[in-house]
C-alpha cells in the first residue's frame, strides 16, 4: 500500500491506496469507459433522465440538511410549481441547490477554470438561496459547534473561524495542484477536508457534496451518473456519518482519512452500478411510452413526459407538463386532452386543479409494447403492475448484459 499525503508541512490530511481503494479506482475507469462509449441516446429521454437525477440529488442532499422536501415536490418546484405542502423558504433553498449545481457545471468546463476561494463562496451563496440572512457567500464568524441529533451531545468541533479563511484558501490551492492525482481521490479528499473545517453556519454538507462532484466532473467523470452521490447518501446516511468518524471529535489538520476515502470512493461505484440498471431498464421502457404515445394516442414524443410520470404515480399538472415538455399552454392542454380520451391518463378536478393520473390502459399498453408476457392484470392496483413491468425490465436487462 501506498500512503499519500497533502496539506502544509507542519500539518495535512493523508490517506492509504489501499486494495479496496485501487480495485475500486480500475472499476470507476472502466465504468466511465463503458458509459463514454455508449451509443446516441434518444434525445428527450436524456434531458429527462438528467432532470430525475437532479431533483432526486437536490431533494436527497436538502433532506440530509434538514429541509424536509421530498423528490416530487422537488421535481414540481424546479419546474415552477409550487407545493402548499413546502414552506417559501424551503422552496428557496430548493432553487439554490439546483442553481448551484448549474453554476458549477458551467464553471466546470470553462478552460480558465481555478480552483479559488471566491468559487467556493460563489457556490455557497447559490445554495443558501442568496439569502444574506442566512450568511450566504460568507464564512463563519463564530464556532459552529456540530452536535448528535438529540441537539446536546458534541460530536464534532472544527477550526476556530480566525482560521478558516487561510484554510478554505490551502484546500483550493491544493485541489488547483492535482492534475495528475485520480479525480475519485480528490472528489473524496476535497469533500472530507471541506466538511471537517465547516466554514460556513449552515449549509456545509450540501456544499461539501457538490464540490465533491465538481472535482468529478472536471477531471473527467461528466456523465450525470459520476456528478452526484447526493442521492446515494440520503439513501445510506448512517454510512455517511460513519465514514467521518476517522476525523476525531475535533479539527486536527493531521488526520488518516483512509476510511473516508474509501466509503466515498466505494459509494460511487455502487451509485454507478445501481443508476446504470435503472437507467438501461428506464430506457427500454421509455422506448414503449413512445410507441404507446404515438401508436394510442397518435401523437407527438414529447406527449411520453406525461405517461411516465404517471405511470409512477405520480399527478402531472398542464404546467408541470409544460415545464418538461416545453410547450405552450395551448399545446399542453391538447396535448393532455389526447391522452386523456384515449384511456392512458384520466383527469381528476377541473379548472386550475384540473390533474392527470394514470388512465385505464396505459399498464396494459406499455406492457404489451415493451413485449412483456403475460401483461399484468388490469384490476391489479396501479403500483402492481408497474412493479411486475419493471422487474420483468430490469432482469431483461441483466440476462441481456445491457448494463454496466
Amino acid at each position: 500500500m501506498n500512503r499519500r499525503a497533502w496539506g502544509r508541512p507542519d500539518g495535512m490530511y493523508s490517506y492509504r491506496t489501499t486494495a479496496s481503494i485501487e480495485a475500486d479506482l480500475a472499476r470507476l475507469e472502466e465504468l466511465k469507459r463503458r458509459l463514454d462509449s455508449r451509443g446516441p441516446l434518444p434525445r428527450i429521454w436524456l434531458g429527462r433522465t438528467r432532470r430525475e437525477l437532479e431533483a432526486e440529488a437536490v431533494a436527497a442532499s436538502t433532506s440530509m440538511e434538514g429541509v424536509s422536501v421530498t423528490v416530487d415536490e422537488v421535481r414540481r418546484i424546479l419546474a415552477g410549481d409550487r407545493p402548499t405542502s413546502v414552506a417559501p423558504g424551503d422552496m428557496a433553498l430548493v432553487r439554490g441547490y439546483r442553481d448551484a449545481m448549474k453554476f458549477v457545471l458551467n464553471r466546470a468546463d470553462d478552460s480558465d477554470f481555478e480552483w479559488q476561494t471566491e468559487l467556493i463562496l460563489g457556490i455557497h451563496y447559490r445554495v443558501m438561496g442568496e439569502d444574506h440572512s442566512l450568511g450566504a457567500g460568507r464564512f463563519r464568524r463564530t464556532q459552529n459547534r456540530l452536535v448528535d441529533v438529540t441537539g446536546h451531545r458534541q460530536v464534532f468541533l472544527p477550526p476556530p473561524p480566525t482560521e478558516v479563511s487561510r484554510l478554505v484558501t490551502e484546500l483550493a490551492a491544493w485541489a488547483q495542484e492535482q492534475e495528475h492525482t485520480p479525480p475519485p481521490l480528490v472528489s473524496a479528499v476535497i469533500h472530507c477536508r471541506f466538511a471537517g473545517i465547516h466554514p460556513f453556519s449552515d449549509g456545509n454538507g450540501r456544499t461539501a457534496r457538490i464540490l465533491a462532484s465538481l472535482a468529478m466532473y472536471r477531471g473527467g467523470y461528466r456523465s450525470p451518473e459520476f456528478t452526484s452521490l447526493e442521492e446515494w447518501w440520503g439513501g445510506h446516511v448512517g454510512d455517511y456519518y460513519r465514514a467521518f468518524e476517522c476525523l476525531g471529535s475535533e479539527w486536527v489538520d493531521a488526520v488518516d482519512v483512509t476510511p473516508f476515502v474509501e466509503a466515498h470512493i466505494r459509494a460511487q461505484v455502487s451509485q454507478v452500478e445501481a443508476l446504470s440498471l435503472r437507467q438501461a431498464t428506464e430506457r427500454i421502457l421509455w422506448l414503449a411510452l413512445d410507441d404507446v404515445t404515438k401508436s394510442i394516442a397518435s401523437g407527438n414524443e414529447r406527449m411520453a413526459h406525461a405517461l411516465y410520470d404517471a405511470f409512477f404515480g405520480r399527478e402531472v399538472t398542464n404546467r408541470f407538463y409544460r415545464s418538461l415538455a416545453d410547450v405552450s399552454v395551448a399545446t399542453a392542454v391538447n396535448d393532455l386532452a389526447k391522452l386523456e380520451s384515449s384511456g392512458l391518463l384520466k383527469a381528476i378536478g377541473a379548472g386550475r386543479s384540473r390533474r392527470y393520473i394514470a388512465g385505464s390502459r396505459l399498464t396494459g399498453q406499455i406492457a404489451e409494447s415493451a413485449g412483456v408476457t403475460p401483461a399484468p392484470g388490469d384490476e391489479a392496483p396501479l403500483e402492481h403492475q408497474r412493479d411486475a413491468i419493471i422487474v420483468t425490465l430490469a432482469e431483461r436487462v441483466k440476462q441481456g448484459g445491457l448494463g454496466l
